[in-house]
């Protein structure tokens, strides 16, 4: 989708504002989902003629569980397997952006190695479109390893850090 599709759905919104709830075609609605899963974004807002739709949808971090793995038998050769996936307690990104480790420039960062987190500690920030996404703890534990660097791009799903 691009501009000139977004500045179409902006066409079809009402005309003025009113107190009452202005009948809005469903499926600008409809486009706008799409276009935030399209894009990984976490919200979109539209104005056109001072009619404003604004959709959003909320994103949560997820993280390996601590399942064993099933220990497969070592080769011959003397070499030790090579794992497959993520770590156990590795937290993805859950969208495309800019990573920050500190709240803002000049402050301490969230979170070192060897800290210790409880569940819904803020861990990092995601910046996308101008919006910060804080990315928060899915579980207590402790940081082993963060995989980032301040302020550098990140993909859907790229580990972030570990906690176990």
């Amino acid at each position: 989708m691009n501009m000139k599709d977004v500045k179409s759905i902006g066409a079809r919104l009402p005309l003025g504002k009113g107190k009452s709830m202005p009948n809005i075609d469903s499926s600008v609605i409809r486009e706008l989902s799409d276009l935030l899963t399209e894009t990984g974004l976490t919200e979109i807002e539209i104005e056109q003629n001072g009619s404003r739709v604004r959709v959003a949808r909320q994103v949560t971090a997820s993280y390996v569980s601590e399942a064993p793995r099933s220990a497969a038998p070592a080769p011959s050769s003397g070499e030790a397997p090579k794992a497959k996936g993520p770590a156990v307690g590795t937290v993805p990104s859950p969208m495309v952006g800019t990573i920050y480790l500190a709240p803002e420039p000049g402050k301490p960062v969230f979170v070192k190695v060897g800290d210790k987190v409880n569940e819904g500690d803020t861990l990092l920030i995601v910046e996308a479109m101008k919006t910060m996404n804080p990315i928060q703890a899915p579980r207590s534990g402790t940081i082993t390893e963060i995989l980032v660097k301040d302020a550098e791009p990140v993909e859907f799903g790229q580990p972030l850090l570990v906690i176990v």
